[in-house]
């Protein structure tokens, strides 16, 4: 598979990871903002925050590879690891995490697709 690989294809892929990491919170933040009219969503504190950011980027980095790689099952990785690593966070503001996985990892994916499409026309 790494033999077949084109330059343009070299640079749709860091290209696409560089956009989806510095893209993908502000996505988050966005649609966030925008679906909770009302106080719906707790704001976190700055831990909560940090680790957020850490752990959304990951997922980013985890879908995008694993799209690459056909590998969809292994998406669901991304959910367990997520319920063990964000448990103590997820039970104080359940609904704020939830919608924030579920937006973050569907822009993931839809951008994976994006990023598969490119390199198939190019």
């Amino acid at each position: 598979m790494i033999e077949n690989i084109s330059r343009n294809d070299v640079f749709i892929l860091v290209a696409g990871y560089v956009v989806l990491l510095s893209t993908s919170g502000k996505v988050l933040s966005y649609i966030l903002s925008k679906t909770s009219g009302k106080v719906v969503f707790q704001k976190p504190d700055k831990e909560t925050r940090d680790t957020g950011f850490i752990v959304g980027k990951c997922e980013n980095l985890l879908i995008l590879t694993f799209m690459l790689l056909n590998a969809y099952t292994a998406l669901a990785l991304i959910f367990a690891a997520k319920a063990i690593v964000r448990r103590e966070d997820m039970s104080k503001s359940s609904l704020y995490f939830l919608a924030g996985t579920m937006i973050n990892i569907t822009y993931s994916i839809m951008f994976g697709l994006a990023v598969m499409i490119l390199i198939q026309v190019f």
